[in-house]
């Protein structure tokens, strides 16, 4: 671990001087022929953690794993440039120097395949940019939402955003994010170190560690709040105000971003993340960025670099995705023109790209849409992106809108579902999502997928096929037998008015539910609220649609 740390220490802390002073070139190498490393002895570059995700997901070590040729590093170092930065990914280095003829010189090596010109900037035309995506509103009030009463967390006004997606279930089930490792990439976690929504992060150990991708080290806290807020999503534990999605899952906190620039060199950053974040053994990665217009205008992407092969960070993502780790990305704050479209690495293929809605489901106008360029559904997913409560930098919490939130929010549940079923790969957990969304059948550029119900992913991982059910499987309770409270699940594949009533085995109706809508060939899911007061025994629960009668016998313990 010491040893991978150090690789990157001493070549993160020249990125700023030269930054400011050289171009900077990106170059590619074309093997990785007489290593010093091998594909047979992992542990010389990887964690064991690293090496760990890869065995239970089968995945071989390969030479993408291994790190660049140091003897073409060190020939390069010769000509006379400055080395920042190594990529094993894209089996590249990053160097910085004002003197074209040492670049030529560079180009002229053998073993040298392309250079790039990564413009680097110190003044941005989108100074505001991340505040942008981030629209702040009014502080909420302490407490506003019912939450059912055997609810194993206190959400306070955070409970929808979770309830909406299903994470709840998996908390009430004590599926909380122990044991996964969450790197979040961002533009600074402002003080994460002290403010009270990061109490139990500090004081139970699950901040693993924290690198700065944009000028070297380890100091993220006196940065931007734009991964202060992101990260509360997932780990922010104020009770009776805001709980995230996974909060007690460990933690990577990297900066990548450069709030107030926006360039290229933000995408090695973010490589440079993704790297380390395999290194060290993470599971998920959340990132809340995205990259499209820059301020170096011959550097901005268009619609048609948007295929899933061609972003520097896109490629990234994908590698990432490829070494068993699960991406979540924001869709991008671009749904308006000009852009509309998603912003990379959002178009990567084997990522999950999560788009925002509002708390009762409709779109954000300022959601990114889809299609990529190559014609895939993005985004794969939305969630609470409107008004989304997260830490505010005053110590309480505010509501703030963007996919900047509703990532992290659908990043923490990722990690609840895969702690549930550890022995999946990060495909099999993604394609449950998607199957578990409320648009499967009838995916869009807008929504993708639709809201998913993790509640829902988790039948479908445990072998029930809710889009194959017989009539009698339509109709599920989950957890049964349950201790506190439980949640119906009802299948429907029509458009239809539903209610559903609990009866004890004296035949007495102990509560009856208001009538409600459903949508076709989409699922409902309905929270218990007063099963907690319900005596240990059987119950019959009975649900009524205008064409048939549902039965499901329930079992408190």
């Amino acid at each position: 671990m010491k040893k991978i740390a150090c690789l990157f220490f001493f070549f993160l802390s020249l990125q700023l001087m030269v930054a400011q002073t050289s171009t900077v070139y990106l170059v590619f190498f074309t093997d990785k022929n007489a290593n010093q490393y091998s594909i047979n002895y992992p542990s010389g570059y990887l964690s064991e953690k690293a090496i760990i995700r890869r065995t239970k997901q089968n995945i071989p070590i390969t030479t993408s794993d291994l790190p660049v040729n140091s003897t073409y590093v060190d020939a390069v170092k010769k000509i006379g440039v400055t080395v920042i930065s190594k990529s094993k990914w894209l089996n590249a280095i990053t160097v910085a120097s004002q003197d074209i003829n040492k670049i030529d010189a560079i180009r002229a090596l053998f073993f040298v395949k392309e250079i790039k010109i990564i413009t680097t900037t110190t003044t941005s035309k989108f100074s505001n940019k991340i505040e942008l995506e981030s629209k702040t509103m009014p502080a909420p009030p302490e407490r506003s939402d019912i939450i059912p009463v055997g609810t194993a967390l206190d959400y306070g006004q955070s409970y929808k955003q979770a309830n909406q997606i299903g994470v709840d279930c998996f908390h009430n089930l004590n599926y909380q994010g122990q044991g996964m490792i969450i790197a979040e990439l961002d533009a600074g976690f402002y003080k994460v170190d002290s403010l009270p929504a990061f109490d139990s992060l500090r004081k139970n150990n699950q901040l693993l560690g924290t690198y700065d991708f944009v000028t070297g080290g380890t100091k993220v806290f006196e940065d931007h709040t734009h991964g202060m807020n992101t990260l509360s999503c997932m780990v922010g534990n104020l009770p009776g105000r805001l709980v995230g999605t996974a909060p007690k899952a460990s933690y990577w906190l990297l900066r990548t971003e450069e709030g107030a620039t926006e360039s290229l060199q933000e995408e090695i950053n973010w490589l440079m993340g993704a790297e380390f974040a395999d290194s060290v053994g993470a599971d998920v990665i959340n990132s809340s960025l995205g990259y499209s217009i820059f301020d170096n205008a011959a550097d901005n992407h268009s619609y048609s670099d948007l295929d899933g092969n061609t972003t520097i960070i896109t490629k990234a993502a994908d590698m990432a995705a490829s070494k068993g780790i699960f991406v979540v990305s924001s869709a991008g704050n671009s749904g308006g023109p000009p852009w509309y479209k998603i912003t990379a690495p959002a178009d990567a293929d084997s990522i999950l790209t999560v788009g925002a809605v509002d708390s009762v489901g409709v779109v954000a106008t300022f959601s990114s849409r889809g299609l990529t360029s190559d014609g895939r559904i993005k985004p794969n997913v939305v969630a609470r992106g409107v008004q989304a409560v997260c830490a505010s930098q005053f110590g309480g919490v505010w509501k703030q809108s963007g996919t900047s939130f509703s990532s992290p929010i659908t990043a923490g549940a990722v990690a609840c579902l895969w702690q549930a079923h550890p022995g999946l790969t990060n495909m099999q957990i993604l394609n449950a999502i998607q199957q578990s969304a409320s648009q499967y059948t009838m995916p869009d550029s807008i929504q993708g997928y639709g809201i998913p119900n993790f509640c829902i992913a988790n039948m479908l991982l445990s072998g029930i096929d809710v889009h194959k059910m017989n009539e009698e499987e339509k109709l599920n309770v989950f957890p049964n037998p349950f201790k506190n409270n439980f949640d119906i699940i009802f299948y429907s594949d029509k458009k239809q008015i539903i209610q559903f009533a609990l009866y004890d085995i004296s035949g007495r109706c102990l509560f009856n539910e208001k009538e409600t809508m459903v949508s076709a060939n989409s699922y409902t899911r309905f929270n218990s609220t007063d099963s907690e007061t319900l005596a240990s025994g059987i119950y019959l629960l009975r649900l009524v649609t205008p064409s048939k009668v549902y039965y499901k016998k329930l079992v408190k313990e």
